[in-house]
């Protein structure tokens, strides 16, 4: 818990620094603080909002047999982390949902631009 602790404490001391790496989907989140009632303050990502896609930007995809969406992020953008802009650009509250029945059609974000709305 000490490591964790002096970890976000580093970040904190480091003007801009976010707690979330580049590739993630929470990258661009803006980071909100709640103050417990005990003055412990605890970081969080403020809730992201998704425009629509530019539907010039994607393309459809029909789901396969044993498709998985890591295995679509690896596919589509080259990183099985990417999985998801797949999930973002999808009407989909669970991930597993993108690929849980062969022959759904599902949407691909542009590569490089599929967290990018217009």
């Amino acid at each position: 818990m000490a490591d964790i602790e002096s970890y976000e404490s580093a970040l904190s001391a480091i003007p801009g620094a976010h707690p979330y790496p580049r590739t993630s989907r929470y990258h661009d989140a803006e980071i909100g603080i709640h103050v417990q009632q005990d003055g412990t303050e605890v970081r969080y990502a403020k809730r992201r909002l998704l425009p629509p896609l530019d539907a010039q930007e994607t393309q459809e995809h029909v789901v396969g047999a044993g498709e998985r969406p890591d295995l679509l992020g690896q596919r589509f953008f080259g990183d099985p982390g990417q999985w998801w802009q797949i999930a973002d650009a999808n009407p989909v509250l669970d991930p597993r949902e993108l690929t849980d029945e062969a022959g759904r059609i599902i949407v691909i974000p542009e590569a490089g631009g599929g967290h990018r709305r217009v």
